[in-house]
């Protein structure tokens, strides 16, 4: 007898320390996530804000959900640790394992539905009368970036062509009178304030455009062109990375999205074509 309640009681401390190590971990977490401690940086474009927003929604039901999930947790190792008893087994609620089915079926598409908005507008939208088209080439491990001249035409391109030791990296045909002007760069400029397409393509494997700030993280993928859209309204310069791991020298693959006004931009690709 005094065995099993010096059993109990070692089981009841350490369901005690368990519970109170649950509960604490439980609330700092949230409250890091509540104080915003390591944060995203600022969205700069309108549908930034709204990938931020669809984010934050998430967060507020999937936290909920969290927190009363890891207390309930605490509460079965406070009410249920061994006091040397036997075991019962218990079939379970069906009722409340379909109702809490239900509900969280009943989130899952009330969240996919209201992100229908912000992912049809980066992808299915119609855009403006007069974007700036840029197209974006990915290889191991740089970018490239295709920039039609004052003409506003792009020049042909051919896989033959490609030769990176002449710095032909897209295979842009310089016979062509219409690629006599273009511009392949390895970095991005465009016009705060004006609508940017971006036709994406891969000359190797699948590669991944991120930018933190424009909110959008976009699969390169070698014979598909993938076409995003974006207006930056905040001029600086901001890092494009490659998000998905495409071999040894992944992590040289960094370039620069630098958001100008327009006649800092007008400056820029006048100093490209002279050089």
């Amino acid at each position: 007898m005094m065995a099993n309640n010096q059993s109990g009681r070692g089981s009841a401390l350490v369901a005690v320390i368990f519970a109170l190590f649950l509960a604490a971990l439980t609330f700092i977490t949230i409250y890091f996530f509540v104080a915003r401690t390591w944060w995203f940086p600022e969205p700069v474009t309108k549908l930034g804000h709204a990938v931020d927003q669809q984010f934050i929604r998430t967060l507020w039901i999937t936290g909920v959900v969290f927190l009363l999930a890891q207390l309930a947790l605490a509460y079965v190792l406070l009410r249920y640790y061994d006091r040397g008893g036997r075991a019962h087994y218990s079939h379970g609620n069906t009722t409340m394992e379909v109702l809490w089915t239900a509900i969280t079926a009943i989130f899952f598409v009330g969240l996919g539905v209201a992100a229908e908005s912000a992912w049809a507008t980066y992808h299915s939208q119609p855009t403006s009368s007069n974007p700036l088209v840029v197209r974006v080439v990915g290889q191991q491990f740089q970018w490239n970036f295709h920039y039609p001249g004052p003409d506003g035409r792009f020049g042909r391109t051919a896989p033959e062509l490609v030769d990176d030791g002449l710095g032909n990296f897209v295979g842009l045909d310089r016979s062509d009178p219409a690629a006599i002007d273009d511009l392949v760069t390895p970095i991005m400029a465009v016009p705060v304030g004006h609508e940017v397409v971006l036709d994406l393509t891969s000359k190797d494997v699948t590669h991944s455009l991120f930018v933190r700030e424009l909110r959008f993280k976009q699969d390169a993928v070698p014979g598909l062109v993938v076409r995003m859209r974006f207006t930056a309204e905040k001029i600086g310069d901001y890092e494009i990375a490659c998000a998905e791991l495409c071999g040894l020298g992944h992590h040289r693959m960094r370039s620069v999205l630098k958001v100008l006004p327009p006649d800092a931009y007008e400056a820029w690709l006048v100093e490209q074509a002279v050089e």
